[in-house]
């Protein structure tokens, strides 16, 4: 249980990071807000580090590029998702 709170924690927290490299890979221009880009990052962390998780990605000695990928790529799916839906920023 200690695992998938934690898990959540970092997620959210990756979403500082993960969320605007997701906006850069994404085409085009997002209107979106900044907290939208967090939040969408974080849960596109989270989504990312339970697909590796079930694919058995290891942790390793260094950065986890693999997992890092995954989860960049599903945070910038979620963030399109988030753009599709919401008209303007606020």
């Amino acid at each position: 249980m200690g695992y998938w709170i934690w898990m959540i924690i970092v997620s959210l927290l990756a979403g500082v990071i993960f969320g605007p490299l997701a906006r850069l890979v994404l085409p085009g221009k997002q209107n979106i807000s900044l907290g939208w880009t967090i939040l969408g990052g974080g849960i596109g962390a989270f989504i990312g580090g339970l697909i590796a998780y079930f694919l058995d990605i290891k942790d390793t000695d260094g950065p986890d590029w693999i997992q890092y990928l995954i989860q960049i790529i599903c945070a910038a799916v979620v963030i399109a998702i988030i753009a599709a839906r919401k008209p303007r920023a606020t």
